[in-house]
C-alpha cells in the first residue's frame, strides 16, 4: 500500500527521496510528499495529489534541497485524497512524520489533543502522531518523544520521524507494517521496501515488530520492544537496481507474464532430489514437524487464496490429506475448530499481508499445530513468524494483478503435496512422474507464451465493449476459473464472476446470452465429457465461448464458439500452464480499454492494513 522513503547523508537526499518514490509506485497511491530539513535548519514540505512526477515538478520548482528527509507516497485510508492528506504532516513547524498502518486509536487520540489547542489540518489518522512526538518533545529528545509516543498508539504503523535543527538524524518503528534500513557508508536510508533503496545500497537491515531506530549518517542504533539495544542482522540483497525495471515490455505486468517459465525454474532448483522431495526444502527440522500432520488448513488472501484452493485439490485427492482453506480477513473473525496436528499454511506474496499475518497469529493462539509459510520475501514478517517457510522465488513483482507469484505458489504447494504424500503412502513412483512432469513445466509455459500471445491479443478485441464476463471450470480448475475472472475485473474494470461448471443449471445459465462471453479451461480428464454437456448448455442458450483446452479435446467451432489448443499438461500439472492464457487474456484487454494495468484504480499491491 503506502510507500516510505527516508534518508541521512552528508550529501542532498532529495534526488534519492524522489528515485525511491517512483520505485514504490506499483503499490498503489494516490498522493505523494516530501519533507526534509533545510539549510536552516527549518522543516520543509512539498506534497502534491497524483504521481510521483507531479511531485517531482514541483520540488524541482520550489528548489527542495536538504541533508535530511523523508518522503511518502499515500494509498487513502482516513481522509480521501488530497493535497492536506498526503504526507509527511508536519505539527508546529517542529516535526515531520510519515507513516503506513492504521492508527485504530486515532479519534481518542484526536479528541483530547483537540482539547488540548492543537489545530487539525488533514482528516488522516497520521496527524495524531505528530502531535503526540511534538507534546513529548518539550523536555526530551526526538528518540525518547518517539518511545513515548508509541506507548500510547493502537494499532500497525512504520513510521519515520525527523526534526526542525536536526539535520543529522532520523528516528524510525515499526510494529505490523515492514521498514527496512538501507546501510551506506558515511550515510543511511529507510523504506517499506527495498526495492525503493536498490540504486543507493544492496546491505538492509530488516526491523522486527515492536524495534525502535536512532539513524545517522555514521551509526544505527536499535532497541527492541523491551528497549534493549539490539544487533540485527546485516542481510545483501541479490536483487539488482534494474530488477524492477519494465526493460523492453510495454507493462510490468506483460513482463512478469512472460518471466514465469524462469520463476518456475528458479523455484525448483535443488528442490527436487533423486525423485523425491527434500524435506529440507521447507526448513530446519520440517521432516519430524511432517511426519505428525494429519491435516492442512490453508489461510489466505486473494490470489493466493487461488492457488490455496486448487493446493485443497491436491492435497486430498493426491496426498490423501484433508485440508480447509481459509480466506484470511474471515477466519479471524470466526471461530474455527481446533484440529489436532494441522499444518496451518499462510499464502502472501508480500508476507506483509495484515489479514494472513493476523490470522497465523490467531491461529497459533487458538491452539493448531505447526506453521509453514509460502512466501517471495526471504525476511518477511510471514516468515518470521512461521516454523516452515518455503519461498517462491518469483523475484520482484511489481504489477498489483499477481502472475508469476501466483504460478511459483502453485508449484510450491505441489512441492509440500508430494512431500506429505510420501507419509500417506504415495508410491514413489508417481512422486517421481509429477516431479518430471514439473521439470517440463517451464519449457511448456514458454511454448505457451510463444503460440497463444498474438492469439490471445487479437481475441480481447472482443472484449473491448463488454461489462460481464462469465468463467468456467471444473474440479481444480474451477479455482482457475476463479483467478481468471479476478485477473479480468482487476485491471479491465470488466465485472467477471467464476463457477464450478456443474452449477449452471443453478442460476448462472440465467445470465447467458449474446452480450455474456462465456470462458473455459477444458484439460482432457475424468470431468471432460460433462464440462462438454456444460459448452452445449451454454451454446443452446446463445452465449459466446472461448475454450482453452487440452490438444486431444475436440469441440465443434462456430462463430460463437472459439477453441484453443494449449500445449498438452499432464493433470496434476494442468492448473498451473491453463493459467498462463487467462492472465493473458485481462492483460491483453485492459490494454485495449486504456486502464492502468500495472496499477490498477482503488488497488494496491501490498495490503498492509485491515
Amino acid at each position: 500500500m503506502c510507500g516510505i522513503v527516508g534518508a541521512v547523508a552528508e550529501r542532498n537526499v532529495v534526488p534519492i527521496l524522489l528515485e525511491g518514490l517512483r520505485r514504490l509506485e506499483y503499490r498503489g497511491y494516490d498522493s505523494a510528499g516530501i519533507a526534509v530539513v533545510g539549510e536552516e535548519g527549518e522543516l520543509e514540505r512539498v506534497r502534491a495529489l497524483g504521481k510521483v512526477e507531479v511531485l517531482a515538478q514541483a520540488v524541482a520548482a520550489q528548489g527542495l534541497h536538504g541533508n535530511t528527509g523523508i518522503a511518502h507516497t499515500r494509498w487513502a485510508t482516513h481522509g480521501k485524497p488530497s493535497e492536506s492528506n498526503a504526507h509527511p504532516h508536519i505539527c508546529n513547524r517542529r516535526v515531520a512524520v510519515v507513516h503506513n498502518g492504521i492508527i485504530e486509536n486515532h479519534d481518542a487520540l484526536r479528541q483530547r489533543q483537540q482539547a488540548q489547542g492543537y489545530t487539525f489540518t488533514s482528516e488522516t489518522d497520521t496527524e495524531v502522531v505528530a502531535h503526540e512526538i511534538f507534546q513529548h518533545l518539550e523536555g526530551m529528545d526526538l528518540l525518547e518523544a518517539v518511545k513515548q509516543t508509541l506507548e500510547v498508539l493502537q494499532g500497525a504503523y512504520a513510521l519515520a520521524v525527523i526534526q526542525r535543527n536536526e539535520a543529522q538524524r532520523m528516528i524510525v518503528a515499526r510494529r505490523g507494517s515492514p521498514l527496512v534500513i538501507g546501510i551506506g557508508i558515511g550515510e543511511h536510508f529507510i523504506a517499506s521496501d527495498v526495492a525503493a533503496l536498490l540504486p543507493v545500497t544492496n546491505r538492509f537491515i530488516f526491523l522486527h515488530d515492536g524495534d525502535v531506530a536512532d539513524v545517522r549518517p555514521q551509526q544505527v542504533v536499535i532497541y527492541n520492544a523491551r528497549g534493549e539495544v539490539v544487533e540485527r542482522e546485516i542481510q545483501l540483497s541479490q536483487l539488482s537496481a534494474d530488477a524492477t525495471d519494465k526493460g523492453p515490455y510495454r507493462h510490468f505486468m506483460l513482463k512478469e507474464i512472460f518471466e514465469q517459465p524462469k520463476a518456475i525454474s528458479d523455484t525448483l532448483d535443488g528442490r527436487m532430489l533423486n525423485g523425491q522431495v527434500p524435506d529440507e526444502i521447507f526448513g530446519s527440522g520440517a521432516g519430524e514437524l511432517l511426519d505428525r500432520v494429519d491435516g492442512v488448513h490453508i489461510i489466505a488472501c486473494g490470489t493466493s487464496y487461488h492457488a490455496g484452493l486448487v493446493a485443497k485439490y491436491w492435497l486430498e485427492s493426491i496426498a490423501r490429506v484433508p485440508c480447509m482453506v481459509e480466506i484470511a480477513s474471515e477466519f479471524r473473525y470466526r471461530h474455527p475448530v481446533v484440529r489436532n496436528n494441522s499444518l496451518i499454511v499462510t499464502i502472501s506474496q508480500s508476507g506483509e499481508t495484515a489479514d494472513t499475518l493476523a490470522a497465523l497469529e490467531e491461529a497459533k493462539r487458538l491452539g493448531f499445530g505447526h506453521s509453514l509459510s509460502i512466501c517471495n520475501v526471504a525476511e518477511s514478517s510471514l516468515t518470521r513468524a512461521s516454523d516452515l517457510t518455503l519461498l517462491t522465488r518469483a523475484g520482484p513483482e511489481i504489477g498489483v494483478a499477481s502472475t508469476k507469484a501466483f504460478t511459483t505458489q502453485l508449484v510450491s504447494l505441489l512441492l509440500l503435496v508430494l512431500a506429505l504424500g510420501r507419509r500417506r503412502g504415495l508410491e514413489a513412483a508417481r512422486i517421481a512422474a509429477i516431479l518430471a512432469e514439473l521439470e517440463k513445466l517451464p519449457g511448456k509455459i514458454e511454448r505457451t507464451l510463444e503460440s497463444m500471445d498474438p492469439l490471445v491479443r487479437l481475441l480481447a478485441e472482443d472484449f473491448i465493449d463488454k461489462h460481464h464476463a462469465l468463467f468456467l471450470g471444473r474440479g481444480a480448475m474451477y479455482p482457475i476459473a476463479m483467478e481468471g475472472a479476478l485477473k479480468l475485473k482487476e485491471i479491465s474494470y470488466i465485472h467477471a464472476e467464476a463457477y464450478p461448471a456443474g452449477e449452471l443449471k443453478h442460476g448462472p445459465l440465467a445470465l447467458v446470452d449474446a452480450e455474456m462471453p462465456v470462458i473455459t479451461v477444458a484439460p482432457n480428464d475424468e470431468l471432460l465429457e460433462k464440462l462438454k454437456s456444460n459448452i452445449q448448455e451454454v451454446s443452446a442458450r446463445g452465449g459466446r465461448l472461448y475454450v482453452f483446452a487440452d490438444p486431444s479435446v475436440e469441440i465443434e467451432q462456430s462463430q460463437d464458439c472459439q477453441l484453443f489448443h494449449l500445449q498438452r499438461a499432464e493433470e496434476t500439472i494442468a492448473p498451473i500452464l491453463y493459467t498462463v492464457p487467462l492472465q493473458l487474456l485481462s492483460y491483453h484487454v485492459a490494454v485495449l480499454r486504456g486502464t492502468d494495468v500495472d496499477q490498477p484504480r482503488n488497488l494496491a499491491k501490498s495490503v498492509t492494513v485491515e
